[in-house]
């Protein structure tokens, strides 16, 4: 079984397989001058960030900040290594559906949540659900614009796993519309992108919106 996952594997992945997580051209600013700019910024809101209750806040903010953009050290593609062959010969769409996720909008860093769904016609196998639900998350903790993050999973998908066809929605409430701003409340925004015989084919595309609409 290992021998047939990994002739796959090494036929499906791209001539880029070895790249690294990207490295940014800048010089990251060290744990102690993010404290520190967490305390310039409650200062600035207009408290004082040496009160009992704030002391820790810079400490806990740098530290929330690892967990919230992760996604920044990890490599997506990565997660679609494991190619398995052997399905019985099924090559019919394989959709998930309601993958949750929490990010942050670039423009103000103000989460914004939904629901991811994806689905792909297989190229000679199948990857395990739960790494298209990883690719989802490392994309997600990073500063995003939901359209971007749309385009980012399903060119990942295409990159990795060259599927027949392959189909990304992405529906989302912003909290920049709703606590700030226009404040609109219970607005969502949906994207979506397709590729293959998901975009050459209309049916394809509802075929997969009628499965995804069926667990509403």
């Amino acid at each position: 079984m290992d021998s047939v996952v990994k002739s796959l594997s090494a036929r499906l992945a791209p001539a880029n397989a070895d790249k690294q997580v990207t490295v940014p051209d800048f010089e990251r600013p060290t744990r102690e001058e993010a404290e520190a700019a967490v305390r310039t910024l409650i200062a600035w809101a207009g408290d004082n960030p040496d009160r009992e209750g704030l002391v820790d806040t810079p400490r806990r903010v740098v530290k929330a900040y690892e967990e919230l953009y992760g996604g920044y050290r990890q490599d997506p593609e990565a997660q679609l290594d494991r190619v398995f062959a052997e399905v019985g010969g099924y090559d019919d769409m394989v959709l998930l559906r309601d993958i949750q996720f929490f990010s942050h909008c670039e423009h103000h860093m103000v989460p914004f949540t939904g629901r991811v769904h994806i689905a792909y016609y297989p190229n000679g196998g199948v990857v395990g659900l739960s790494k298209l639900a990883r690719v989802v998350d490392i994309f997600a903790n990073r500063l995003q614009t939901q359209e971007t993050m749309t385009a980012q999973i399903l060119d990942t998908i295409d990159a990795r796993l060259r599927p027949r066809g392959a189909a990304v929605m992405v529906e989302a409430a912003h909290m920049c519309m709703s606590m700030r701003g226009i404040q609109k409340q219970g607005s969502m925004t949906i994207t979506s992108r397709f590729s293959g015989v998901f975009r050459e084919d209309p049916a394809e595309q509802a075929r997969f919106m009628t499965l995804v609409r069926a667990g509403a």
